[in-house]
């Protein structure tokens, strides 16, 4: 299939396929986020027709830490996109930053990722994963909301009803079409409106997160290090469950945020933007940053974690990224695993259009839990434990004494283990295990 170019809006295809004469297509994918865009890419490169409905126009805004560790960059590369990464700043590894003690991490050689990562807007990134899927041959339509589902047949207990496409409305005129499909991947993003309509709920029991980022000029603009600060605290000096970070754009700004993490609801009530000020002002005076340097004010969103979201799948349904709570609890991390998912989704189904049928796609909440569900279920104990500021207090000041500990947990939180090192699982409990005992030893 020959590329089709940069998005279109439904007005432009109207007769084309789209919504006027009863075409099915292969796939609808509802979101061009990075899952969404992802999917498509991977789906369209191996030869099916897919559709991807995006409500915004590309450029658009997204909050976010901005930041791309090498999962993230594997994924790009792989799409053909890491030469598009040209003009992006290049990091070297993790600055970790605590009770007055800082130590830079580089990032840990892996046979299947760089020993680098990325800081880019998702202004610039989300747009360049777009165009990438509609040079593939996938048919992305910008400014087209999913506004319903389109029903089809009896619902099985446990997955999500069959889905046959999605009545789709036009942003700007209002105009709405039917999209048909054989099959419809979720990707809509954290508030997933139509996952909800398909019925999909998260587990509350699960973390879930809350972030605010801004923007502001700094000399260190093109630092090569990120920087992560695991003892942020709120108007009263309390240390509260989360961190804060300070990530280089190499344009002379830097991306400043925070992120709370939320378990037996300790955040409620917190005043995140209150958060926010307390940070800039006790963050360290090389990045320069007050009031004054702010590039406007701080924008912020709710982010589901630890594949918090369900279910997954339906007999013509898959639901992926953020959609389906994929962020990683352990650091907040989202794009790698939008895009991860996006491309597991992509594979199931292509095995299905094959020939294989729904049971491809049943096949997905198995692969989802060989590649995360074990290292997820170990980051859920891991943010419970953190939650207490005593033990995270303890944990913080011994690992910081140890760069060897430090660089251990370096590589847990940002799924890098090497394939010969201990599972995920047991090496995150054993480190865990180390610093409790130096902990009590001390």
């Amino acid at each position: 299939m020959s590329g089709r170019g940069a998005g279109h809006n439904i007005g432009e295809v109207m007769g084309n396929g789209i919504g006027d004469d009863g075409s099915v297509h292969d796939v609808l994918v509802i979101g061009g986020g990075p899952s969404g865009s992802a999917c498509g890419y991977w789906l369209a490169d191996a030869g099916w027709d897919v559709v991807v409905v995006e409500k915004k126009h590309f450029p658009r805004e997204k909050t976010c830490g901005d930041g791309l560790t090498p999962r993230s960059v594997r994924q790009l590369a792989d799409m053909g996109l890491e030469g598009a990464m040209a003009g992006a700043h290049r990091f070297d590894g993790l600055r970790s930053c605590a009770y007055g003690m800082s130590m830079d991490l580089s990032w840990p050689d892996h046979p299947a990722f760089p020993s680098y990562g990325y800081v880019i807007t998702r202004h610039d990134l989300d747009q360049l994963v777009s165009e990438r899927a509609a040079k593939a041959g996938a048919l992305v339509l910008e400014g087209a909301e999913a506004v319903e589902p389109i029903l089809g047949g009896p619902v099985a207990d446990g997955t999500l009803p069959p889905c046959q496409g999605a009545v789709v409305r036009d942003t700007d005129s209002g105009e709405t079409v039917e999209v048909r499909a054989r099959y419809v991947v979720v990707s809509d993003g954290a508030n997933s409106r139509f996952g909800r309509a398909l019925g999909t709920n998260r587990e509350r029991s699960y973390p879930m997160g809350m972030a605010l980022r801004g923007y502001y000029t700094s000399p260190r603009h093109d630092d090569r290090f990120i920087e992560s600060h695991l003892d942020i605290r709120d108007g009263a000096g309390k240390v509260v469950p989360g961190y804060g970070w300070i990530f280089p754009m190499g344009d002379g700004r830097v991306n400043v945020g925070v992120g709370l993490l939320s378990v037996e609801g300790r955040w409620k009530g917190v005043n995140t933007s209150k958060l926010m000020e307390t940070f800039v002002e006790a963050a360290p005076g090389y990045w320069e940053l007050s009031p004054a340097a702010s590039c406007g004010a701080p924008t912020g969103g709710k982010l589901p974690m630890g594949m918090s979201v369900g279910p997954r799948m339906g007999p013509t349904t898959l639901v992926v990224g953020d959609a389906a709570g994929a962020i990683n609890p352990f650091n907040g991390e989202g794009i790698a695993y939008a895009y991860e998912t996006g491309r597991l989704a992509a594979s199931c189904l292509g095995r299905a259009l094959a020939g294989v049928g729904a049971e491809a796609l049943a096949d997905y909440p198995a692969q989802l839990e060989e590649a995360y569900g074990l290292y997820y279920r170990v980051a859920r104990d891991f943010v419970r434990m953190i939650s207490n500021p005593d033990v995270m207090r303890a944990c913080v000041q011994t690992g910081m004494h140890s760069k060897s500990i430090m660089g251990w947990l370096l590589r847990i939180m940002a799924n890098l283990l090497r394939p010969e090192e201990v599972g995920p699982a047991e090496a995150a409990y054993r480190a865990m295990a180390t610093i409790a005992r130096a902990v009590q030893s001390g």
